[in-house]
């Protein structure tokens, strides 16, 4: 396959990734009175989950194929 077409294909399921983190059941589960460095810990599982979709994104995007 072209390495375009890999590259739309894992953008896709990073995409999908993205649409389960981000989905009301998951962020439910962190909808807790705690805080993570004075932080509420929905905000800072945000946050994380943000960064974890714009990085697999951008691994997806640069991977070379061999």
């Amino acid at each position: 396959m072209h390495r375009r077409i890999l590259a739309g294909d894992r953008l896709i399921a990073a995409f999908l990734i993205g649409c389960v983190l981000f989905n009301y059941p998951v962020l439910s589960l962190f909808d807790r009175p705690t805080e993570v460095f004075e932080i509420p810990l929905v905000y800072a599982y945000i946050f994380f989950a943000w960064a974890f979709v714009i990085a697999l994104m951008a691994w997806a995007i640069e991977r070379r194929l061999k």
